[in-house]
């Protein structure tokens, strides 16, 4: 299956940045679209940002003016930017990953999650 990898998380103080990495990697695939993914304790998984393999790009609004998804088609990577973190940014980070790949001869979609990167902001 494709495995992804994420790094960059970490401690920061309101108004610090970060910036987070996922690259995707296996074989016979595609990605379509990378995205970033949060969840806080007690609430449920949100969508934070999103781009496709064209450059398009979708970002919650919570996030909007502070954050900047960009990825690398060639090494199937995938980069959040985050600026002016605020404590209520406090999260585990999820990259996503959908695309297609060659099973057993034959084309399939798939949708793959990282392990999850911790973001803590706060003082």
């Amino acid at each position: 299956q494709v495995q992804l990898v994420e790094s960059g998380g970490g401690l920061v103080q309101p108004g610090g940045s970060l910036r987070l990495s996922c690259a995707a990697s296996g074989s016979s695939f595609v990605v379509n679209a990378l995205g970033w993914y949060r969840q806080a304790p007690g609430k449920q998984r949100e969508l934070v940002a999103i781009t496709t393999k064209f450059g398009s790009t979708n970002y919650a609004d919570s996030v909007k003016g502070r954050f900047t998804i960009s990825r690398d088609n060639a090494k199937n990577t995938v980069h959040l930017q985050m600026n002016s973190l605020k404590p209520e940014d406090t999260a585990v980070y999820y990259c996503n990953a959908k695309g297609t790949q060659l099973v057993m001869s034959t084309l399939a979609d798939f949708e793959s999650w990282g392990q999850g990167t911790q973001v803590t902001v706060s003082s």
